[in-house]
């Protein structure tokens, strides 16, 4: 092909990229979002509250660069004629004295609240999907009369307040919610998994039931139209189905438990946050880090795990 027909391809792809640009959707409504976000972080930032420029204070710089080229350092590289050689003793004391402890109990923590989660999500999920929950479910519309009447005004309450009350668990912050369940129940270590269990349990309600409603209709039609009812739609073909994504949103919910389990040991549950404070507090900034590294690895474990586990389930499927 000769020079001039290049020239003329790339000019027609030019002018097609340029035509799918300008055929492209719009929406008022994203527009405006994005300039209300803009112009309210702009307003944010200008409000003088933030004081960003105090951060470039003299002051500031010289705490930074102590904290970094020194209170950071782990204590053997601090010591002089310290070595890499010494950081094992010295980090194995930590774990042994508490790290270890702390690691299991922010672990135990984080599981439990996450399984109690998982539980209530699926007790919710299936009143939550308007497919299931309704008079005639996934029955064919142009059969019922529409989607409204298939679902019922009955059923269309149930849905509505099952939704309306997983908005309401997740609307509740899980730091306010265990310190009021703290002055209630005698465990700080309870109260701190129902308001981790709370919490992400209507987050995983809402999560499961928008799965579940978007599952395609048709396979589950043909199991109605062989005559299966409700509980067989729910518990043999919608939650073999959706297994994978739920999975996927369990151990996304299970890693936002460690770390907020995490945080939560600062109201005195014997976890990670409960040393790293006070570590904090006995300016132990090497230990602090420590300490704070072992929440990310816990992290790091329950991804690894829920990629096992929903490759495990995709290769069954």
């Amino acid at each position: 092909m000769s020079a001039r027909g290049h020239k003329s391809g790339d000019a027609a792809r030019l002018g097609a990229v340029d035509a799918l640009w300008r055929a492209r959707p719009r929406s008022w409504l994203v527009r405006a979002t994005a300039a209300t976000f803009t112009l309210g972080a702009l307003a944010a930032w200008l409000s003088g509250q933030m004081e960003v420029l105090r951060l470039l204070e003299p002051r500031r710089l010289d705490n930074l660069q102590r904290f970094l080229a020194h209170d950071a350092l782990p204590a053997p590289l601090r010591a002089e004629g310290g070595t890499f050689a010494d950081l094992w003793p010295w980090a194995w004391a930590i774990m042994t004295d508490r790290g270890f402890e702390a690691l299991l109990a922010t672990l135990g923590l984080a599981v439990a609240a996450a399984v109690l989660a998982a539980a209530l999500a699926l007790l919710l999920a299936p009143l939550c999907a308007r497919t299931l929950a309704a008079r005639h479910p996934y029955a064919d519309p142009a059969f019922v009369g529409g989607e409204r009447e298939r679902q019922g005004a009955g059923w269309r309450l149930v849905t509505g307040a099952a939704r309306s009350f997983a908005v309401l668990l997740r609307a509740l912050p899980e730091y306010v919610l265990a310190f009021l369940l703290g002055a209630v129940l005698p465990n700080v270590a309870w109260a701190a998994v129902l308001a981790l269990a709370l919490h992400n349990g209507g987050i995983l309600a809402r999560l499961y039931g928008e799965t579940l409603e978007n599952l395609p209709p048709k396979p589950f039609r043909a199991w109605v139209e062989l005559g299966a009812g409700r509980r067989q739609l729910a518990a043999l073909a919608l939650l073999p189905a959706a297994l994978p994504r739920f999975l996927l949103y369990f151990f996304y919910r299970f890693e936002t438990c460690v770390r907020e389990a995490t945080v939560l040991g600062m109201l005195g549950f014997v976890s990670l946050g409960y040393w790293i404070q006070d570590a904090r507090a006995r300016m132990q900034y090497d230990t602090m880090l420590l300490l704070v590294g072992l929440g990310v690895v816990i992290v790091l474990v329950g991804d690894l795990c829920s990629y096992v586990a929903r490759a495990v389930v995709r290769r069954a499927a």
